[in-house]
């Protein structure tokens, strides 16, 4: 049965992919951009399967009404994909405070926005998905890509809150971890003046990789599109979904050395705990 859906950022990357893989096998798709004249080819091709907005993610007021539109247009919506995204490669010194709102501004505060907006929709339907395009950077960290952490561990948190919120409602949530990936996205990124302190730093090493092109990008963002696609026809609802095999990997030996360190602190976390038997003592002896 063809499926609703509707997208952030696809203009090019993730978004453009899953549109069109989406378009071509039957599924209608509302597809929103900050220039919507770069999906004019497919328009011309699938007709009135493809609804397109302009939009930008950080004007709130615009995000609303640009959902509204698309569930009064297409009646229903089944699955939202919050893909839009931006991406700063710079130092925590180094970035300049505009850059670093636009981060968070897009990645978390748009991602917010639009899933605000969606979850009226999604309730009175009475079903929907949520696909959270995340990072393995949500779960784990690079030098230089602090700030964009920043807004996807934040991103991750609050879904991981809405996902039990909603729950009830039959609606589901996934947020997507993909790797590194050549999608255009790693020379998009938004960069600033490099300082010199940092140049024999993990954060200098982690530049000369990136200026000299050997950054690994080890994914292939096709089957990455056709993932997304594929867990939701499965009707799975994992919180969380890896993709790639650096976001496996760098995930999975994140997580197993944060548990083991969490474990060393087991005696200072219950050394803090209330004695109530003793306070309880204390009050009846008053």
């Amino acid at each position: 049965m063809a499926l609703t859906w509707f997208i952030t950022g696809t203009s090019s990357g993730f978004g453009r992919l899953l549109t069109e893989r989406l378009l071509a096998r039957g599924d209608r798709v509302a597809a929103t951009l900050r220039r919507p004249e770069a999906l004019a080819d497919l328009r011309a091709r699938h007709g009135d399967r493809l609804w397109t907005a302009r939009l930008d993610v950080t004007d709130a007021e615009r995000v609303r009404t640009v959902v509204d539109d698309a569930f009064q247009a297409l009646g229903t919506v089944d699955v939202v994909v919050n893909n839009a995204g931006y991406g700063l490669f710079a130092a925590v010194e180094e970035a300049a405070d505009e850059q670093i709102r636009r981060v968070i501004d897009t990645n978390l505060l748009g991602s917010i926005h639009v899933i605000r907006a969606a979850l009226p929709h999604l309730r009175a339907q009475g079903h929907g998905r949520i696909l959270q395009v995340s990072s393995s950077g949500g779960q784990t960290t690079y030098p230089n890509f602090g700030y964009y952490h920043a807004s996807k561990w934040g991103i991750e948190g609050f879904c991981e809150t809405v996902a039990r919120e909603i729950a009830p409602f039959g609606i589901g949530v996934t947020i997507i971890e993909p790797g590194a990936t050549p999608t255009g996205f790693g020379p998009s990124l938004d960069t600033a003046p490099a300082m010199p302190q940092y140049e024999d730093t993990p954060a200098g090493e982690v530049r000369r990789f990136r200026d000299e092109g050997t950054f690994p990008l080890p994914n292939d963002a096709g089957r990455i599109a056709d993932a997304m696609i594929d867990i939701v026809d499965a009707g799975a609802m994992p919180l969380r979904l890896p993709l790639g095999v650096d976001a496996y990997n760098d995930v999975r030996a994140a997580l197993v050395a944060r548990l083991a360190e969490h474990e060393t602190h087991r005696d200072a976390a219950l050394s803090v705990t209330r004695d109530v038997a003793s306070d309880a003592a204390r009050s009846d002896s008053r």
